[in-house]
């Protein structure tokens, strides 16, 4: 599946709104976690013994082309929010219905740019909720 037309939307924490889409997005990060291994070995054991420990999901990273000509700018807002230290709910949603949920703080950094070079800003989010998955419903086709 292509990543191509994808959407990752944000709205107020708590808030049973609509998602607010980010336009101009160009690249999304890899979701999941990676939990920790930790070693749980006792004397008794022969090999060292592990369990996993409490996930990791890494660096969430988006990517989108930058474009800041008016206050609803998705550049704007999400810089303001960083400023403002606000926790915000997003859903990046992929073209089979499959959804991932989650609160975030973000920071905003614009990229820099040469002869021929697109502006572009990213924004990376600081994960502060479990990504919650919701599966595309499977429609059965009558036979």
């Amino acid at each position: 599946m292509l990543a191509n037309g994808a959407t990752l939307g944000y709205k107020k924490r708590g808030s049973s709104e609509q998602y607010t889409i980010l336009t101009g997005l160009k690249e999304i990060p890899e979701l999941g976690e990676e939990p920790e291994k930790v070693e749980n070995t006792c004397l008794a054991d022969k090999v060292k013994q592990y369990e996993y420990g409490i996930g990791d999901a890494g660096e969430l990273t988006y990517k989108f082309k930058y474009e800041n000509k008016s206050e609803k700018s998705p550049y704007r807002v999400m810089r303001l929010a960083g400023a403002n230290k606000e926790v915000l709910s997003f859903c990046e949603t992929l073209t089979d219905g499959t959804k991932y949920e989650y609160d975030a703080q973000v920071a905003v950094k614009r990229t820099g740019g040469g002869v021929n070079g697109v502006m572009e800003w990213t924004l990376n989010m600081a994960l502060q909720s479990e990504i919650n998955v919701t599966d595309p419903v499977i429609v059965q086709e009558n036979e």
